[in-house]
């Protein structure tokens, strides 16, 4: 089957799954009432339910597919095995890059993705996610549990029929495996590299040519120089993709992902139809989600990085030159981008406003404190 027909056919298969799959969560949904002694209907409080969760990730990274997992868990346990969601890896229903389309046409309730995968449908849905030289992972969180991020995202997705929920965060990521060092802005230019969201655009600006590949493709078009650079997460995720194989050296700072968040996709449609109780709970489960992944990360990057060092990868520190070009290159993309837009504008006013005032704080006291710390390790 032809590309093009193959993806004809997807499409026919979401608009068609569309309604049966909600439905399917509907009907499931009636079926509370089960027979009790001598056929009598036994009187239930709340429904069963039944939903399907598609993941942007490979079921192999246990820590960002295992946030979901332990979303739908919570779920199920909180609900008293009521409300029940199965976590489909990337891939076995639809591709990664298609769980906003599956979850926007009905065809699964609910999806598990960082949002500027899908910056295509809109470019402010970036910010969901993360900033290149933005927000940490406390900062981010903050912003928009806080802030008033998720006042300002949740609009957007309700333009796609969606309402968005925090699930997740990698913690600050490394710059990436490359294949040959890059000291200079000028090696940049050319560099074939995987990157997605707005640190992809900023690389395209300093001369990087951009792909955007699901985390399965990445290792074989590193492997056989289809590409000459990536990026993912960090070093425990990293060296599940075997990323350490085909390239030697590992840079850092990840300043186009300093804390980038998770999100959970959610049906609209679906959503309404849930019982008020069911809606806390999924809210809620989505916060010990966001949690563990947080927690593993920050668990299992010291142990994979000291592993993958000794066994040969090469670290590097992006030089000075190519952290002021890209933060340059970053601030000139975001004004461009908020003068086009009122929307855009509006978010990133607030969202630059938060910013400010959020480094002021950490930058005073726990800088303070790290610059010590660290330096006498």
């Amino acid at each position: 089957m032809s590309e093009k027909s193959e993806r004809v056919g997807r499409r026919a298969f979401l608009e068609k799954a569309g309604s049966a799959a909600v439905g399917g969560g509907l009907l499931a949904a009636c079926g509370a009432g089960e027979s009790g002694e001598g056929g009598a209907p036994a009187v239930q409080t709340s429904p069963r339910v039944q939903w399907r969760m598609a993941s942007a990730f490979p079921r192999g990274l246990d820590a960002i597919f295992g946030a979901a997992e332990r979303l739908a868990a919570e779920v199920e346990r909180m609900s008293g095995g009521r409300f029940t969601i199965r976590v489909y890896p990337a891939g076995e229903l639809v591709p990664a890059l298609e769980v906003m389309d599956a979850v926007q046409n009905g065809s699964v309730q609910c999806g598990h993705a960082p949002s500027y995968y899908f910056q295509g449908k809109n470019p402010v849905l970036s910010f969901d996610t993360c900033v290149p030289f933005g927000l940490t992972p406390r900062q981010q969180l903050a912003w928009l549990l806080q802030g008033g991020g998720m006042e300002l995202m949740r609009p957007l997705f309700s333009d796609f029929g969606i309402i968005n929920f925090v699930a997740g965060n990698t913690s600050c990521q490394m710059g990436g495996w490359f294949r040959r060092e890059i000291n200079t802005v000028g090696d940049l230019n050319g560099l074939k590299m995987r990157i997605p969201g707005l640190g992809g655009e900023v690389l395209s600006r300093l001369g990087t040519t951009v792909q955007v590949l699901a985390a399965g493709d990445i290792f074989p078009a590193l492997e056989r120089g289809a590409i000459d650079a990536t990026e993912w997460v960090g070093p425990y995720d990293d060296e599940k993709l075997g990323l350490q194989d085909a390239a030697t050296y590992y840079y850092y700072p990840g300043w186009w992902e300093p804390g980038p968040s998770m999100t959970a996709l959610v049906n609209q449609q679906a959503w309404d139809q849930l019982p008020s109780e069911y809606q806390a709970i999924f809210e809620n489960a989505c916060y010990t989600a966001t949690a563990q992944m947080l927690n593993t990360f920050d668990a299992r990057n010291p142990e994979a990085l000291r592993r993958l060092v000794a066994g040969g990868t090469q670290l590097r520190r992006f030089s000075t030159e190519i952290l002021t070009a890209a933060q340059s290159a970053t601030n000139e993309m975001l004004e461009e981008a908020a003068s086009a837009d009122a929307t855009y504008r509006r978010v990133y006013d607030q969202w630059k406003t938060f910013r400010d005032s959020s480094f002021g704080w950490f930058s005073t006291n726990e800088k303070a404190y790290q610059d010590f710390i660290y330096s006498n390790l």
